[in-house]
């Protein structure tokens, strides 16, 4: 068994500083513990004291004014529940129903899991594709880090550890934008992602892919934005009887994806497998987004 280790429960983010503070790298921050808890128990971790901070109630909010702002324990039930998130950030909403089960949704938290910094996280690339930033308070004040450089290496994130994951801030979509979030995995449901993809795509009244935002999960050593494939997408034209520069523009931008990733052989998959299946991710994104923009899903019937 792990050695016995101080546990600690906060009820304000100034208690969590403190403590963070006091005890710096031994300390370690944990909230619905479903990561934290495995890590230890496998030996993994080794902290002093655990700080717990899931009494922190400011934390546990969502607010829309303009853009989204989640608290760092907002649960990914919420996420995948929560009406406002639904709509104005439906692929968010779409990976956190696949995180888990559901009483991994009940306690799981949003900022557990972009803390824990896996390869896998699932609301990782749907929060990329929204620009999303992410809040620390320290004990020098509120630091913003754009989630794009927040993720280090494989659970390694740029969270100094007197500093607490406070919040995330991420763009709703806009006119004629749609997103989606596709997953491969072992089974249907309680599955860690093979493979991910979230696509944030802007479309113009002929359907032609205006602006585009790609980001991918466990094809790498941290989730990541993929802006040549991005830019590749720049052009396309609707499906169905596409023009030769539509059908370039895609297979331009599956080669860029698949030249931006580096995905490993695992128990899980192989590295070959999860190559195989982008390009059919990128493919049915492609296809969703558009298909919601034709349908009107998009931010400007909702507000």
């Amino acid at each position: 068994m792990p050695a016995a280790v101080e546990f600690r429960s906060v009820r304000s983010t100034e208690e969590a500083v403190a403590s963070l503070s006091e005890h710096g790298s031994d300390a370690c921050v944990i909230a619905g513990g479903t990561d934290v808890m495995m890590q230890y128990a496998r030996h993994e971790l080794s902290p002093a004291v655990f700080v717990h901070i899931e009494g922190i109630k400011e934390l546990t909010n969502a607010q829309r004014d303009g853009s989204l702002r989640l608290g760092a324990l907002v649960t990914h039930r919420h996420l995948a529940d929560d009406p406002v998130i639904r709509t104005g950030h439906p692929a968010l909403a779409e990976a956190a129903a696949t995180v888990g089960g559901w009483q991994t949704q009940g306690v799981g938290t949003l900022g557990g899991n972009l803390c824990n910094a896996s390869p896998a996280a699932d609301t990782a690339p749907p929060l990329l594709v929204a620009d999303a930033t992410v809040e620390l308070c320290g004990p020098r004040g509120i630091r913003r880090v754009p989630l794009e450089e927040f993720f280090l290496g494989r659970r390694h994130v740029d969270r100094r550890p007197e500093e607490l994951l406070t919040g995330v801030e991420a763009a709703p979509l806009g006119p004629r934008q749609a997103e989606v979030y596709l997953k491969v995995g072992r089974r249907g449901g309680m599955v860690v992602a093979v493979a991910g993809l979230a696509a944030r795509l802007s479309f113009d009244e002929q359907g032609v892919i205006a602006a585009a935002r790609l980001a991918v999960c466990s094809v790498g050593p941290t989730p990541l934005r993929v802006r040549p494939a991005e830019e590749a997408l720049l052009g396309l034209c609707p499906s169905g009887r596409m023009t030769d520069d539509g059908y370039t523009a895609l297979e331009e931008a599956i080669a860029a994806l698949s030249g931006a990733v580096s995905p490993i052989d695992d128990v899980r998959s192989s590295a070959a497998y999860r190559r195989a299946v982008l390009p059919r991710l990128l493919r049915r994104s492609v296809e969703v987004c558009r298909a919601a923009v034709r349908a009107g899903i998009s931010q400007d019937d909702l507000s």
